[in-house]
């Protein structure tokens, strides 16, 4: 593991047990005190996860908001100072380069927040696509460390050290420099858990204090086991499972941050058929009917040939149930039909549901 990219927070994570593997490329830790144990401290209490890892890119200038809105599928145009929006990087044929977040501090500074594993291609892709507008664009993601505290005790836990009422900061909105302990940060409200929460952007430096000291204060460390299951659980996809080049967002059912009443975008033709005239492929829930785990990658079923392709599962933490995502044919696509997930090479009979598996989320 010793060519893998750490995070300013890579030594600190030993002093919580923490057991490390290579997420895409980068050293971080998979669990500290058990993956079960820790999804319950975020559903009921509260956790801290380190996910400095993200790639941050700076959009500025006269045309700042003229180019980031072309290259999502939401509307930026939309977006008023310190709003955060969800959205996606598409190519021109509907497939997604990444989903990320736009934050907007003014008309002429954006920042993007994009997955760890795509960081160079997201700024490529970025770089390639900026002809013609007035913007300079700069890669930050080595400068910037990333905490994120979710959970509903969350802001309770937190306020005693943030210089700030923290109920000011609403939903999918940020404050661009907050005094927490003391340090300066940029904090934002979004979350990928199904909790409530915050982000707390911050210099390198300052990160493991900060870090150390939110644990104090009775917050438990979080690793990216429970980070996935948490972010399944509430519906939220991860690039490479539900998400790929090869997949659109109208089929992976994410076609409402995709606005073709836009006067352009990368994508807008394909994505407008798609919406208008339906697709081949739809992402699923469901529930195993056997109480066998669904994994990312068995192959799923029916009538005798395969129809798709698990994208997640799990056994549910939270709900104590066997369930997963899967991208099959639309044909089978509809609440309640039966469907076969081959486990370890035997067909394990499941029923398409909801993807809604937290209702109250």
């Amino acid at each position: 593991m010793d060519t893998l990219k750490r995070t300013p927070l890579s030594e600190e994570y030993g002093r919580y047990g923490a057991r490390m593997v290579d997420f895409a490329g980068w050293y971080m830790p998979i669990e500290f005190k058990g993956i079960l144990q820790e999804h319950q401290a975020v559903r009921t209490g509260a956790g801290i996860f380190d996910v400095s890892h993200m790639g941050e890119i700076t959009v500025k200038g006269n045309d700042a908001l003229a180019f980031t809105d072309y290259l999502i599928t939401n509307d930026a145009r939309k977006l008023s100072d310190n709003q955060v929006l969800y959205t996606f990087l598409c190519r021109e044929d509907g497939g997604i380069v990444d989903d990320i977040l736009v934050y907007r501090f003014a008309a002429d500074d954006f920042l993007l927040v994009v997955n760890a594993a795509n960081i160079e291609k997201d700024h490529q892709w970025i770089l390639s696509n900026c002809s013609g507008f007035d913007v300079k664009i700069e890669n930050i993601s080595d400068k910037v460390s990333q905490l994120a505290v979710q959970g509903p005790k969350a802001q309770e836990i937190l306020q005693p050290i943030a210089g700030k009422d923290l109920n000011s900061i609403k939903f999918f909105h940020a404050d661009h420099k907050v005094l927490v302990d003391g340090i300066e940060c940029m904090v934002s409200r979004t979350g990928y858990t199904g909790e409530d929460g915050f982000e707390i952007y911050l210099d390198n430096a300052d990160a493991p204090r900060l870090y150390h000291k939110i644990i104090s204060l009775g917050i438990e460390p979080i690793g990216l086991g429970a980070r996935d299951t948490l972010r399944f659980e509430a519906n939220l996809p991860l690039y490479g499972n539900e998400l790929s080049d090869t997949v659109s967002p109208i089929e992976a059912g994410y076609g409402f941050f995709v606005k073709t009443d836009k006067e352009s975008f990368i994508g807008k033709e394909a994505l407008a058929r798609q919406k208008s005239e339906g697709v081949s492929r739809k992402t699923v829930g469901f529930e195993m009917v056997e109480k066998k785990i669904p994994r990312h990658g068995y192959p799923v079923t029916a009538d005798g040939k395969t129809i798709g392709t698990v994208t997640t599962g799990y056994k549910s933490p939270t709900l104590d149930k066997f369930i997963g995502l899967a991208l099959v044919d639309a044909a089978y696509s509809r609440l309640g039909t039966e469907i076969y997930i081959e486990v370890r090479g035997k067909a394990a009979k499941a029923v398409v549901t909801s993807r809604k598996f937290l209702e109250n989320k």
